[in-house]
């Protein structure tokens, strides 16, 4: 199987940029999809963005725009770059991965705080 491990969440102003970092265990060239989620106080966790295996992106409503996600396969590392974060885009950001036929994996998670 595979670990993941996220980095790169922290306290930014709102309009300012983050870049989040999943680093996987081991290659990410056989892994279908990978993509983070978050979770907000009080809320259930719900799908930011996915890239798949062939590079096809998909995001949510409220991110389309503002935050891009990308693959290095010869790193081993998916990441999720945030511009123009807003304070609602607060929560704990978590990488995943699936793995057909195994259940998803998950990160650890990274906290990111939009607050003046």
């Amino acid at each position: 199987q595979v670990q993941l491990v996220e980095s790169g969440g922290g306290l930014v102003q709102p309009g300012g940029s983050l870049r989040l970092s999943c680093a996987a265990s081991r290659s990410i060239v056989s892994i279908n999809a990978m993509g983070w989620y978050r979770q907000a106080p009080g809320k259930e966790r719900v799908l930011v963005a996915r890239i798949t295996s062939g590079g096809s992106t998909n995001y949510a409503d409220s991110v389309k725009g503002r935050f891009t996600i990308s693959r290095d396969n010869d790193k081993n590392t998916v990441y999720l770059q945030m511009n123009s974060l807003k304070s609602e885009d607060t929560a704990v950001y978590y990488c995943t991965a699936e793995v057909t036929p195994y259940p998803r994996v998950w990160g650890q998670g990274t906290l990111v705080t939009v607050s003046s």
